[in-house]
């Protein structure tokens, strides 16, 4: 058997791995150079695990990295902005800061976990 096929129909190339072809299948120029965040990375597992035909048409269709960058852009946002309205909501200052710097920290490190969990809920695991 031959160890590389081209189809002409679909213009897919094949290898032979093992007893199978599978079709070469690599990402264009444009989506090797997109950057993906930990928020997308996260988002990826997930799509991976629960929701695989999602999965496997951004993979197929090339769409997959842009598609991950975007969601690791939007929950970036999302989280940066929250966490400021919620320290300004809960009165966690610079004053704060400066005052009592492990009040702060611990105010922060809460908020911040908090705002984690509802982006997971509502954008990363949906």
């Amino acid at each position: 058997m031959e160890k590389h096929i081209y189809n002409e129909q679909t213009g897919i190339s094949y290898t032979l791995h093992g007893d199978y072809y599978l079709p070469d299948l690599t990402l264009s120029d444009e989506e090797k150079g997109v950057e993906i965040g930990v928020w997308g990375q996260r988002h990826l597992r997930y799509i991976k695990q629960h929701r695989k035909v999602l999965y496997l048409n951004l993979l197929t269709s090339d769409k997959l990295n842009g598609y991950l960058a975007d969601i690791d852009k939007q929950a970036d946002e999302m989280f940066f902005r929250l966490v400021k309205q919620m320290a300004e909501r809960e009165g966690v200052t610079e004053q704060l800061k400066a005052d009592n710097q492990m009040e702060w920290v611990a105010w922060m490190n809460n908020i911040r976990s908090r705002v984690t969990e509802m982006i997971n809920a509502d954008l990363i695991c949906t």
